[in-house]
């Protein structure tokens, strides 16, 4: 199982005063150095963390994987088959949430869907979809040529009984399955933490999760080498 780092809340604190540091790409960078296999950002119609500088100049910089996640509108498709990242992934998006809160409705959006993952696969970008841990969710994906999903943990994330937390473990394992038997690659993030990944990383049909919050906010307190690193070790596990 593969970590990328979702970087959005160092530009988060960045913007909190309109100044320049924390660096996001400085960040990207140090984690790199310190053993992450991807940068994940989202680039957001009304950019409230990562801006476009950001993302073009980690396109330059970095040098293991961009993960561009993004809304299926025309202004950030044009930007993604501009700048291509080794991996488009489309979310919803909301202007009033404070962070994505679910999967895309693949089957309520399909045809829109598909043409946006043409004009990703026209720029030679592969293309993941966020979604619930669904079946049908997981089928319609494969149906419009998806590369990869990357299943949506949140309600994992936010059990509290030993009852749910099995019940949605469940729930991700059978979907994990069902689209690798699809042929599709399978990601996961929304909500992982140092506690929570110790079950999650026993679901053999994940390639890799993206993890954000929790590592920023662990470095605060022991410093970004030993944030990542102690993520690194509870994945390695496995």
């Amino acid at each position: 199982m593969k970590f990328s780092l979702n970087i959005d809340h160092i530009a988060t604190l960045r913007n909190a005063r309109g100044e320049v540091q924390p660096d996001p790409i400085t960040f990207a960078l140090m984690a790199e150095q310190y053993g992450v296999d991807g940068i994940v950002v989202h680039l957001r119609e009304d950019r409230r963390h990562i801006n476009e500088r950001d993302v073009r100049l980690l396109r330059e910089l970095i040098t293991t994987k961009l993960d561009l996640e993004m809304a299926a509108v025309d202004e950030i498709i044009e930007i993604a088959r501009d700048v291509q990242p080794e991996l488009a992934t489309i979310v919803p998006e909301r202007r009033q949430e404070l962070t994505t809160e679910g999967g895309i409705n693949v089957i309520d959006n399909i045809n829109h869907l598909r043409n946006t993952v043409e004009r990703l696969h026209d720029a030679e970008v592969p293309v993941s979809l966020f979604i619930e841990p669904d079946i049908n969710q997981i089928d319609a994906a494969s149906e419009i040529n998806a590369d990869f999903i990357e299943i949506h943990t949140g309600k994992f994330a936010n059990a509290i009984s030993e009852e749910e937390i099995f019940d949605e473990l469940e729930r991700i394992r059978i979907a994990a399955k069902h689209a690798k038997k699809l042929g599709l690659g399978v990601n996961a993030g929304h909500g992982l933490n140092y506690n929570n990944m110790k079950e999650f990383i026993a679901i053999k049909d994940i390639d890799e999760v993206s993890i954000g919050h929790a590592i920023i906010a662990r470095s605060v307190f022991v410093g970004i080498e030993k944030a990542i690193k102690e993520m690194i070790q509870i994945i390695n596990r496995a």
